[in-house]
């Protein structure tokens, strides 16, 4: 049995992507080696229909978290190429990400999507009732090297 210092096991803890399984409020999404995508639970909305999905290089998927809302769920994928794919449920047009281009890292929150792009600008869409897409005026956000393969970009409920 090889032995790792403490150090190294951290180091190889913070090495591992947090973008390659996502949990909906009732469905689970995960990425595959290949880049293909499979996803498991709750399809009402269509937000597990991705065994077309292909190229992709991280998944989110929304949530909703309060009991009075029933099954919102929407699901997203970042394709190696920079552009995005959704599925599922679309109210508020959060799945509406198909001119997306250039972008590094997404989020979903519980009715809106934000993606990160290369040059630190931000672009969302979906529900704004709280102003939680105002992010046009957002510059020089972070997204970590891939040397670390994390990144800093979640989003909540509704905010």
């Amino acid at each position: 049995m090889d032995y790792i210092s403490r150090k190294e096991a951290v180091f190889e803890t913070n090495r591992l992507r947090n973008d390659t399984i996502a949990a909906g409020r009732r469905h689970t999404v995960g990425l595959k080696t290949d880049g293909t995508v499979t996803a498991v639970g709750d399809n009402k909305y269509g937000q597990c229909n991705v065994s077309d999905w292909c190229h992709i290089v991280s998944v989110v998927a929304g949530n909703v978290h309060m009991a009075t809302n029933t099954g919102n769920a929407h699901t997203i994928g970042l394709k190696s190429d920079g552009t995005v794919t959704a599925v599922g449920w679309n109210r508020h047009d959060q799945c509406d990400v198909s001119d997306w281009h250039d972008i590094r890292a997404v989020a979903a929150g519980c009715a809106h999507t934000l993606g990160l792009k290369s040059d630190g600008t931000v672009v969302a869409v979906g529900d704004n009732d709280y102003g939680q897409c105002d992010v046009s005026g957002w510059s020089s956000i972070i997204n970590k090297p891939p040397l670390t393969e994390r990144l800093y970009f979640w989003l909540g409920n509704q905010h």
